[in-house]
């Protein structure tokens, strides 16, 4: 009998501790936030998202301010919408901007925020109408060779 109480107690254990291993990978992997105050959603549009995924982090001045909650395609305007769930207590004027940044040289994407000047703040639903899309380093790498290579032809030909 006093053998099957240890396996229950060791069996509990052995369970908790996956469960800490599971919620520390998921918080690592920026699959799981607890947030329990409801904040407010804006939208934004942009041109491409580049490799941005939803649950992506929001940040102003390098703090994170919200999260992308969900990514879709306008087939109306062929831009990519991206609904963003800023915190409670965070509030940004109107005209703020949005961009789509890079963490480092090949890191994950997130939106980064610069406020605007504005009197009147962003609401739930709004839209923020100034964006600047990813920039893709394929895209980057062709129109530098692209330069290049009509570089080349400008020169081999004036001789």
């Amino acid at each position: 009998m006093q053998k099957s109480k240890h396996d229950v107690w060791v069996g509990l254990f052995v369970l908790i501790g996956a469960a800490a291993i599971l919620f520390l990978a998921l918080k690592a992997g920026n699959l799981l936030t607890l947030n329990f105050d409801a904040g407010y959603t804006v939208t934004a549009r942009f041109d491409n998202i580049g490799g941005l995924k939803p649950q992506a982090a929001v940040k102003s001045a390098g703090v994170v301010v919200g999260r992308v909650k969900s990514i879709s395609f306008d087939s109306e305007n062929f831009q990519a919408r991206v609904d963003i769930a800023l915190d409670k207590g965070v509030t940004f004027p109107k005209d703020s901007s949005a961009k789509i940044l890079t963490a480092g040289l090949l890191g994950e994407q997130y939106i980064g925020l610069e406020p605007g000047y504005g009197e009147t703040n962003l609401a739930q639903g709004d839209t923020i109408k100034s964006t600047q899309s990813a920039i893709v380093l394929e895209n980057l790498i062709s129109q530098f060779l692209y330069s290049k290579a009509a570089e080349g032809d400008s020169k081999g030909g004036a001789k």
